[in-house]
């Protein structure tokens, strides 16, 4: 578009610099003769256009913030108070957290103290264990027939009676001596149990060992009918587990 906007200029002025001696050269011959005026083209001026897309005058607007939101934000005083109000809602989660991890930390060290009160017998009470194993295998091997006379004539000797006073009062001796050692280590959280007693127990493989199976008739399958080893807890805890025959018919 430039380049046609000077070849016009061009060509004007060629045109004008041709017609300017025929103009004087007509003078000259007639000055009475007055010459028509010849009418010259305007010079043309040219005109550059950008390329570029002009702004639309909605995104310039848009684009340049408001005066009261600029204002806003500059304001320190507001800049400061929000920073105020995140470093508190920070402080307050810390604080909340610390607490609960305090509490909790309560709660495990009074576990871990109770757990150290029940069991700090342990290792004492396993070794006790066996002398009271020993003192039952003491009892039960005294026939029930040796403890009470078979004839009630107090003339009959003790020969024919099969019946031994003394031991008798040994072994009433022993099982009070029993009784009140069972009772002593239940105080303390050391409890013995037998699952073959009365109608038997089912098995429980948290607190009984089978060694062995058989049938039993009359029983149903799982229940434990005999005991070759009685079992104990402490504070709830199986210390030792009940060895025990089980019953399976099938």
């Amino acid at each position: 578009m430039i380049q046609r906007s000077f070849l016009r200029q061009a060509q004007v002025l060629k045109q004008i610099s041709r017609l300017q001696p025929l103009r004087t050269a007509s003078t000259i011959q007639s000055p009475s003769r007055r010459i028509p005026s010849i009418a010259l083209p305007q010079r043309i001026s040219p005109r550059y256009y950008s390329a570029a897309p002009e702004a639309s005058t909605d995104q310039s607007s848009s684009s340049e913030p408001a005066p009261s939101e600029a204002k806003e934000e500059q304001d320190p005083t507001k800049l400061e108070l929000e920073s105020k109000n995140r470093e508190i809602i920070d402080l307050k989660d810390r604080y909340l957290r610390s607490v609960a991890d305090f509490r909790n930390l309560q709660d495990r060290t009074k576990r871990d103290i109770q757990s150290a009160r029940d069991f700090a017998i342990q290792k004492f009470a396993s070794d006790l264990i066996e002398s009271v194993d020993n003192l039952d295998r003491a009892l039960s091997t005294v026939p029930p027939s040796k403890l009470q006379p078979q004839n009630s004539d107090p003339d009959t000797p003790a020969e024919e009676n099969d019946y031994n006073k003394d031991l008798s009062n040994l072994y009433d001796g022993l099982k009070m001596t029993e009784t009140i050692l069972m009772g002593t280590l239940k105080k303390h959280g050391l409890e013995r149990f037998d699952p073959s007693e009365g109608e038997g127990e089912m098995f429980n493989p948290n607190l009984h060992e089978a060694t062995f199976q058989t049938k039993v008739d009359g029983k149903e399958d799982g229940t434990v009918f005999m005991t070759q080893q009685k079992g104990f807890l402490l504070n709830g805890r199986v210390l030792r587990a009940a060895k025990v025959g089980v019953v399976k018919n099938s």
